[in-house]
């Protein structure tokens, strides 16, 4: 649907991924008018592992989305499965919270999960513009003022003014590139590579993660999804697959051709030829935010540098990013200042855990270290109990903090 460009919006947020959807339906919520953009039209395919987390669960439970996820095709999950170079394996069970909640995840394919999410944005009587590419962004005394773009149907370019702007646009957001943040930091930076197959073997309640011998520190990844299909891939930071000049595409069919993995895939076909994509990780605090305008999802670069997961934190960010802006516009006051609040609350909400996966990928670097903790996880209920909580953020700050912590993990 077209909107006017002479509309008064509160905020533009550009990217309706998981990041812009919940943060407009979370700007409304606080009484905000929203404009959402997105270059593409829906339903559109989006390079993803597709795992929604019980991070996310929570998020969609507040924004009272939780029961139309249920009933989306997908794969309701209870486990996630790591596996290490020695093909040991454990299983962590979701734990819910202490009101016994978030204590299930899914597996959606981004073409349906997005889809919902932005139709709800619709329904709820949000302004949107889907086939809208910004190109430019518009400024004003060194303050972001809206956008100038290029609509897809018409060829008409159209521009549009706000109090503040969202850049929720993906790894190569055109908001940052054009504010001048945007930095692919090869060594915080993975890549990601994904296959749709069909009838892959043992697949029920659970995702994969299996840190193999030929992707150390990166590793493999099985999720289910919906009907007899399920989420295939590989990831790797970009700055060992140049130094190792690894092929991951090459590197992931090497792989399911051998053991352990070559009779679950036995009758397993792929139904597309491999994609892969950017995904700029959490080790690192990015800028995300200066006058009038704040980055969100995987933009702000804050997916989890062990796990991979992006979307339930784009969900955190989107609502964070939706309360600071209320209060910025109750004070009238849009500037980088204000508007550190954004980067204090949400670093305050996900840094302690994106701190721990970060110290779990390095730990990842080493198949020695690898072997010890998952093999003694495999053998050890209280070493699954202490991982469970360090990935869920149960385990205070402090311990996570004091070098000791580790210790105990690698000897208990």
């Amino acid at each position: 649907m077209k909107k006017s460009p002479n509309s008064e919006y509160d905020i533009i947020i550009v990217g309706a991924g998981p990041a812009g959807s919940s943060a407009a339906l979370f700007a409304q919520r606080l009484g905000l008018k929203p404009l959402l953009l997105d270059k593409s039209i829906f339903p559109r395919d989006k390079i993803c592992g597709d795992a929604l987390s019980g991070k996310s669960v929570r998020l969609l439970r507040d924004l009272d989305l939780l029961e139309k996820t249920r009933e989306l095709p997908g794969a309701h999950i209870k486990r996630i499965t790591f596996g290490g170079p020695k093909y040991q394996q454990f299983d962590l069970h979701l734990k819910g919270d202490s009101e016994g909640k978030n204590d299930e995840g899914f597996s959606i394919r981004r073409e349906i999960f997005d889809d919902m999410l932005f139709r709800t944005v619709q329904e709820a009587g949000i302004d949107t513009l889907e086939g809208f590419t910004v190109k430019n962004i518009i400024q004003d005394k060194g303050f972001v003022t809206g956008v100038k773009g290029i609509l897809k149907e018409s060829n008409e370019e159209l521009s549009f003014t706000s109090k503040l702007l969202f850049g929720a646009d993906g790894y190569n957001s055109i908001v940052a590139k054009k504010l001048n943040l945007y930095d692919m930091d090869m060594e915080h930076t993975s890549v990601g590579i994904r296959c749709y197959y069909e009838n892959v073997k043992d697949l029920t309640d659970q995702i994969e993660l299996h840190y193999v011998p030929e992707l150390i520190p990166g590793y493999l990844w099985i999720f289910p999804s919906d009907g007899n299909r399920a989420n295939i891939g590989v990831g790797l930071s970009k700055d060992d697959a140049k130094q190792k000049k690894i092929n991951l595409v090459k590197v992931m069919e090497e792989i399911l051709s051998k053991p352990p993995f070559v009779e679950r895939f036995s009758d397993a076909e792929p139904l597309e030829k491999p994609k892969g994509w950017n995904l700029p990780l959490g080790s690192i605090q990015r800028e995300n935010h200066g006058n009038g305008f704040m980055l969100l999802g995987d933009a702000a670069g804050i997916i989890d540098p062990f796990t991979g997961e992006g979307i339930g934190n784009a969900l955190v960010s989107g609502k964070i990013a939706a309360e600071t802006a209320k209060q910025a516009l109750e004070l009238g006051n849009y500037s980088s200042e204000i508007l550190k609040a954004y980067d204090v609350q949400l670093w305050d909400e996900l840094g302690s855990e994106l701190k721990v996966s970060t110290k779990l990928q390095r730990l990842a670097k080493s198949k020695f270290l690898l072997n010890f903790v998952i093999g003694r996880a495999s053998r050890n209920e209280d070493i699954r109990e202490i991982i469970s909580g360090m990935l869920s953020n149960e385990i205070p700050k402090e311990k996570l903090n004091n070098p000791f912590f580790y210790l105990k993990l690698l000897f208990y």
